[in-house]
């Protein structure tokens, strides 16, 4: 231990489209909403994470929320420094005499460009990051999951967060083939929306979709065990007046089946790319999900069906990204692949 560590902390940060987890001494400290509350008159911050998700939706016009990334990457500069600077606030509120300078792994999608890794380093650095290593979701959820990513043996990994699905053949400690699509948790939420105004005429919200897709949300019409039928409430667009419908997982499966099968394809499409040698051994391992989307019932059956190849859910799949982009942080001489 260096005479001066005092004044670094080191933390790992799994900055998501729908929720975002930082790292610190191995355990997880934050884990919040990706969303920010503005004050539209003074320009000022007033909530981060769930204190702001809890105005979402239900602003006056003096308030209003933002989602600082989309589709995985930064869209909201400003609001994703702003978000980043308070979620570290929130690891410990302790006066110091020193303000201790950060080091952080910070995971990106494989799928991101120059200019959009650019955004993520900046902001971060404008949140007093002296040093930012940046690590592949896909490689951060294969760790995560205990994968041993240095072998010479095939992986594959299906990371299925809110703004990407991810889909990565690891070997070596390197990303072999991959694939990233913009279809994930965020289209399954709009899917319900959607569906719920053609077929019920009731208009409902992004929170009442995302509590519709965890509580019956489904890839399969039929499951082993299904959920009990969904009191939703929202507005009769008919009459203009609430209203309550009872919705089964069956209807949500018909709603989610379009999206679903664009990331079946980008999973055929990453097998049909991956070398011979890899795919053998794939055959042997089968494939991997993590990621919150993959706590959608029935997904890893559906998954199975089309590919004809084992699926295997990760333990705590939304932490999985999380929990390897810490372990990386632990061994930063370790791992090749981390970029600065």
């Amino acid at each position: 231990m260096g005479l001066f560590d005092f004044l670094t902390q080191e933390i790992a940060i799994d900055l998501g489209t729908a929720n975002t987890l930082i790292i610190a001494n191995d355990k997880v400290v934050v884990d919040e909403p990706s969303i920010v509350a503005k004050d539209v008159t003074t320009g000022k911050i007033i909530a981060v994470g769930s204190k702001a998700m809890q105005m979402h939706g239900k602003t006056h016009e003096n308030i209003k929320t933002i989602r600082p990334l989309k589709d995985g990457v930064i869209a909201d500069f400003d609001a994703a420094e702003h978000m980043i600077r308070g979620m570290i606030r929130m690891i410990d509120n302790k006066k110091r005499l020193f303000k201790p300078s950060l080091r952080m792994v910070i995971c990106i999608p494989s799928g991101i460009t120059e200019v959009e890794k650019r955004a993520v380093k900046d902001s971060a650095e404008h949140a007093n990051a002296k040093e930012v290593y940046l690590i592949h979701e896909p490689m951060a959820a294969a760790i995560g999951i205990g994968i041993d990513v240095l072998e010479p043996m095939g992986n594959m990994i299906i990371d299925i967060g809110g703004g990407t699905s991810e889909i990565a053949v690891i070997a070596l400690g390197g990303i072999v083939s991959d694939t990233s699509i913009r279809v994930a948790g965020d289209d399954f939420t709009n899917d319900i929306v959607d569906y719920m105004r053609r077929q019920h005429n009731i208009l409902i919200g992004e929170r009442s979709a995302e509590r519709i897709k965890i509580e019956v949300g489904s890839a399969m019409p039929e499951l082993d065990n299904p959920p009990d039928d969904f009191a939703v409430q929202g507005r009769d667009l008919m009459t203009g007046t609430p209203k309550e419908i009872l919705v089964s997982y069956s209807e949500i499966a018909h709603a989610l089946d379009k999206s679903i099968s664009k990331v079946e394809d980008a999973v055929l499409n990453a097998l049909e790319h991956t070398p011979p040698e890899l795919s053998a051994d794939i055959y042997r391992t089968g494939l991997y999900l993590a990621g919150g989307g993959s706590l959608l019932r029935g997904l890893d059956k559906r998954i199975s069906l089309k590919t004809k190849l084992p699926v295997h859910v990760a333990d705590d799949p939304l932490r999985a990204v999380a929990r390897g982009t810490g372990i990386a942080l632990k061994h930063l001489d370790t791992f090749p692949f981390l970029m600065r």
